[in-house]
């Protein structure tokens, strides 16, 4: 049993440290048997040596935090606080526990996190700054570098929120989280569909003639069904092969090239 259980010893630095260390190790010692568990251990490390003095104490803690665990690596964060909070209270009694809240919640955390930072984060702001970039507006570089400084010292941050909040974050926020992801889902679709219009740029020089009459495939017809029609249908192609086992991203590029060059040599599409 911890010398210090019972005690405060961690403090807001032990914090900051502990979130800073996690963002630049999260998953650079991934494993295939642990996953994340070690870079998680090297994470939570100088604080634990600071909860248990003891040697013995301190390398049973380090032992229980090598096992398995896999999430998406900002919400983890939040565990490694409440983690943290839960061994500075009750020391070794609480080990257990801490095992079973991280087995417990990096499944949700990671449904959280996957939905929140890896798709709609890239897609929300990255499209956004692309958008930008694409018009030569330099702002556009400098905004998805910004954002991605503020997301990285919002990550640090997570670790002192799940630290005094601990899981009552997660159950508290239960319903409401759900309602948040659906509507960056629907603003992340937006942003998309404006996208897809505005960059991907598809037309074809096809025109038909009836005697002295003469109608472009394009402005004539297409145009009125739907503007950007073409470029909607290509996307839509490229998102099916995408969920295609068979294509991969580099078959998917070489695809457009080709059909591009095709396309180009016979005057059809450009």
């Amino acid at each position: 049993m911890s010398e210090n259980e019972n005690k405060t010893v961690i403090t807001k630095h032990d914090l900051r440290k502990m979130g800073v260390r996690w963002c630049f190790m999260g998953v650079n010692a991934f494993n295939y048997e642990t996953q994340e568990g070690p870079g998680y251990t090297y994470a939570v490390a100088p604080a634990l040596r600071k909860i248990y003095p003891n040697d013995d104490d301190y390398e049973q803690a380090i032992a229980n935090h090598l096992n398995y665990f896999n999430t998406t690596t900002a919400m983890a964060n939040i565990l490694m606080g409440a983690t943290t909070a839960m061994e500075e209270k009750e020391g070794t009694k609480s080990l257990d526990a801490v095992q079973a809240l991280k087995t417990s919640l990096m499944g949700p955390l990671a449904g959280i996190g996957d939905t929140l930072i890896w798709v709609l984060w890239p897609t929300i702001i990255g499209s956004i700054s692309g958008y930008m970039a694409v018009k030569g507006n330099p702002l556009g570089a400098i905004i998805w570098f910004l954002c991605n400084v503020a997301f990285f010292f919002g990550k640090v941050w997570l670790t002192s929120l799940g630290y005094f909040s601990g899981t009552k974050l997660i159950t508290s926020l239960g319903e409401r989280i759900s309602i948040f992801t659906e509507s960056a889902s629907i603003m992340g679709l937006t942003v998309v569909g404006a996208l897809v219009a505005s960059v991907v740029k598809v037309t074809t020089p096809i025109t038909f003639k009836f005697g002295a009459v003469k109608m472009g495939l394009q402005t004539g017809i297409l145009d009125k069904i739907m503007p950007a029609l073409l470029p909607v249908l290509l996307t839509w192609v490229v998102y099916k092969l995408i969920g295609n086992k068979k294509w991969t991203m580099n078959r998917i590029i070489l695809l457009l090239i080709v059909l591009a060059m095709v396309c180009s040599f016979f005057n059809i599409l450009k």
